[in-house]
């Protein structure tokens, strides 16, 4: 077995803003590529439009840039057309989630294995600045002077929507984590959405502070992971546990809180209600955000079933190519 480096996998000098939340997840996309061993002409990296859809070019792989919200579409077939392709989709929030949003919802829905890795800065960056699906309510941007009225996208919602078997989520600046989770898409057996949470630094700076510091992880981000209890904290103080549909952040060792009581996390469940309610956490709700891998859970996917479903019908027929077909049926000759 060959080993690779995060070298082997870099291609190109990236074109974008300094501090760009884009130049730290290429970095973690190298490492990850890496430590997964998957030879480079054996991986298939494809985007859409903006300016993360530039990944693409730096990237030692098979690679293309495609039409606007069309990425996940293009992964499709390539994923169909030659299955044992590792096949990542780079896509922005406003490429994946407006124009290529019935691309997003139909890969879930059908669970194509392909690593769809969604950079949400919740902005229009490419395009200087308007707002995006995941621009908040009231959000001020250069196509909503006096802020938007309407209410965003929230992926994992979305997601879970579609039927979506795995969401993880990782902050641009967090390298560990976001390999990791990048990992666990790879190893994901279906439609595996990763979510980088990344500032704008010219559009849409500080979008995600609270969380975007090791510092502010500490205090409001809480790391899942399967099998383990739902603790957070700089000393792991609070935790999270059922009160009666929601979820309450409480203090271990008050109010009589043990850290029996405390939810263990299960990725694996078939019922999402819980991951669901994880994913949906917010800071500006009292709640920490929930990074790491939220849902993780096998099913049939449709690359595979597709190659079944044909060996299957060709088993059945008499003719196995369109010579024989021609000769099923009766033949006259024209003289």
């Amino acid at each position: 077995m060959n080993t690779y480096t995060a070298q082997d996998y870099k291609k190109g000098q990236p074109r974008w803003c300094p501090g760009c939340g884009d130049h730290f997840f290429l970095a973690s996309l190298h490492k990850a590529m890496a430590e997964v061993g998957v030879p480079p002409h054996q991986m298939a990296v494809i985007s859409g439009i903006g300016c993360s859809s530039r990944l693409p070019y730096y990237v030692n792989t098979y690679a293309m840039q495609t039409i606007h919200g069309r990425a996940a579409a293009i992964a499709t077939g390539a994923k169909i057309a030659n299955p044992e392709l590792c096949v990542w989709q780079v896509s922005g929030d406003g490429d994946a989630l407006a124009i290529g949003g019935n691309h997003f919802i139909h890969a879930m829905r059908r669970n194509i294995d392909i690593n769809v890795i969604l950079l949400n800065n919740r902005i229009y960056g490419l395009t200087k600045g308007q707002y995006s699906p995941t621009s908040p309510r009231g959000f001020v941007s250069k196509s909503s002077p006096y802020g938007t009225v309407e209410d965003p996208f929230r992926p994992a919602e979305l997601c879970f929507g579609a039927r979506g078997r795995f969401f993880a989520r990782s902050v641009a600046t967090d390298a560990p984590e976001t390999i990791d989770i990048l990992k666990a898409a790879y190893k994901h057996k279906g439609a595996a959405v990763c979510e980088i949470m990344q500032n704008c630094v010219i559009f849409n700076d500080h979008t995600h502070d609270a969380i975007y510091t090791k510092e502010g992880r500490k205090k409001n981000a809480i790391y899942v992971r399967h099998g383990e209890k739902l603790v957070f904290g700089e000393n792991n103080e609070y935790g999270l546990v059922q009160d009666g549909f929601n979820l309450k952040v409480v203090e271990i060792g008050k109010d009589g809180y043990t850290l029996d009581d405390i939810l263990t996390h299960d990725a694996h469940c078939e019922d999402n209600t819980l991951q669901l309610k994880l994913a949906m956490m917010q800071v500006e709700d009292g709640f920490p955000v929930a990074l790491g891998v939220i849902r993780d859970v096998e099913a049939p996917t449709y690359d595979t079933a597709i190659y079944v479903q044909i060996d299957d019908v060709k088993q059945k027929k008499k003719y196995h190519n369109f010579e024989e077909l021609l000769e099923t049926n009766d033949i006259w000759e024209v003289k």
